[in-house]
C-alpha cells in the first residue's frame, strides 16, 4: 500500500522535525503536534526575532515579557486568520510559511484588536478567530513606540 508508507514515511519526517526544533531550544516548548505545534513554533520565533523573553512555563493568556515588563500574546498560524481569547496587553500575530520565513501581521496593543471587534459577541472571553488582512490594517493606526521593538 504506497499510501500507507506515504504516511508512515511522512510522519517519520514529522517526528524527526519536531525532536530536531526540541533540541535546538532545549526543551523550552513541547512542539505537540498535537494543538501546540504551530504556536511553539511561532514563540521561539518571536523571541529570536523580538526584544523579549518567552515564558519558561506556558501561560494561558501571555506568552513573553518585554524588557519593560509588558505582557505579550504571541499567536502563529500557516493560515490566513489568527486567533484571540483574551484582551493581552501587547499581541504579535505572525504569519508563517513552510519555507521558515514569517510576516509580522500585527503588533500593538491587544485593546486595539478589541476595540475594533466589540461587536462580536465573546470578544475577550473566548477563543475567537480574526482575519490576518483585517488584523494588518489595524497594525497600521499602532505607532512604533507601541510596538514590541525587533532585536537588533
Amino acid at each position: 500500500m504506497p499510501q500507507r508508507k506515504a504516511i508512515t514515511n511522512a510522519l517519520q519526517l514529522i517526528f524527526r522535525g519536531i525532536d530536531d526544533l526540541k533540541q535546538a531550544f532545549n526543551g523550552r516548548r513541547n512542539f505537540t503536534i498535537d494543538g501546540r505545534l504551530v504556536g511553539d513554533i511561532g514563540e521561539v520565533l518571536a523571541e529570536l526575532e523580538y526584544d523579549l523573553v518567552i515564558d519558561e512555563v506556558q501561560q494561558p493568556d501571555h506568552d513573553a515579557t518585554t524588557p519593560t515588563g509588558s505582557r505579550v500574546q504571541i499567536k502563529a498560524t500557516f493560515k490566513d486568520s489568527l486567533t484571540l481569547s483574551s484582551v493581552p496587553e501587547l499581541y504579535l500575530g505572525l504569519k508563517v510559511y513552510e519555507d521558515g520565513r514569517f510576516e509580522e501581521v500585527y503588533n500593538g496593543p491587544g485593546i486595539i484588536i478589541a476595540e475594533h471587534f466589540k461587536h462580536r459577541k465573546g470578544i475577550g472571553v473566548k477563543l475567537l478567530s480574526f482575519p490576518v488582512k483585517t488584523l494588518k490594517a489595524l497594525q497600521a493606526q499602532v505607532p512604533e513606540d507601541k510596538r514590541i521593538k525587533h532585536r537588533v
